[in-house]
């Protein structure tokens, strides 16, 4: 099993966080580290190191992480202006903390690119 990652412990709370949304598969709140005006990270409640661990069970989970982060967009007020989601499996991607995770940034102008 992997070990548990700071994000467990905010999913539980241990780590007091204010959750931007919350149910039986995945949780959301802002990143301490903003690289935009808005950014949120939306994780699986359950632990997945990476994409390269991710199983046909997890698909309802990796399912509802796009539909939070739409709703979240909305809420966020960036729906319509535009937004990125972003994933990084492993090192070279940049992938620091090993329980995947979504990035939702947006809120200005993103360029072709942005590294998180």
């Amino acid at each position: 099993m992997a070990e548990e990652t700071i994000f467990s412990k905010i999913i539980r709370q241990e780590i007091p966080t204010p959750l931007l949304y919350q149910d039986d598969l995945v949780s959301a709140f802002r990143d301490i580290s903003p690289n935009a005006k808005s950014h949120i990270l939306i994780i699986p409640n359950k632990l997945i190191p990476t994409v390269n661990d991710v199983t046909e069970d997890d698909e309802l989970a990796l399912g509802r992480m796009f539909t939070v982060a739409k709703k979240l967009a909305k809420e966020e007020g960036i729906d319509e202006s535009g937004y990125r989601l972003i994933m990084n499996c492993n090192k070279h991607a940049g992938q620091e903390v090993f329980h995947i995770h979504m990035h939702l940034v947006g809120g200005e102008p993103l360029g072709k690119m942005l590294s998180i």
